[in-house]
């Protein structure tokens, strides 16, 4: 079962930070994400620039689209990276989950949706099948 971890934290705090002190962050990170590879459980992850750049597209009731500057929500913690990764459960997810080098924050473990419970094709492996 395939499972997104959201990583959401309040933006900002490196701006001081050398290049060394970067370097082993994001030697961390690259540990993690090596070990998600090894263990078959990664699908896709990345980071996010600050949510300053972000644009958002509201949708009334009456489906009129209005698009907007910056995130859709104002709170200090904001949304700044994820992994969707294969699992057998949500007790394995979680455990991933609990390996992120993330420093404050949460992480919020979810199910990704199974289009195949409603007679649908998995759209991803209908989009990697159709680029082959």
């Amino acid at each position: 079962m395939k499972y997104m971890l959201i990583l959401a934290g309040e933006e900002g705090g490196m701006e001081d930070v050398s290049p060394e002190e970067m370097k082993a962050v994001m030697d961390r990170w690259s540990a993690y994400g090596q070990e998600l590879v090894d263990a078959g459980a990664f699908i896709a992850g990345e980071g996010l620039q600050e949510s300053a750049t972000a644009t958002t597209v509201r949708i009334s009731d009456d489906g009129e689209r209005l698009v907007t500057d910056g995130p859709f929500a104002e709170t200090k913690e904001q949304v700044g990276g994820f992994y969707v990764i294969e699992c057998a459960d949500l007790d394995e997810a979680i455990e991933w989950a609990r390996k992120v080098p993330l420093q404050g924050g949460g992480i919020e473990v979810r199910p990704v949706m199974d289009y195949t419970q409603y007679g649908y094709e998995d759209p991803s492996t209908a989009t990697a099948e159709a680029s082959s």
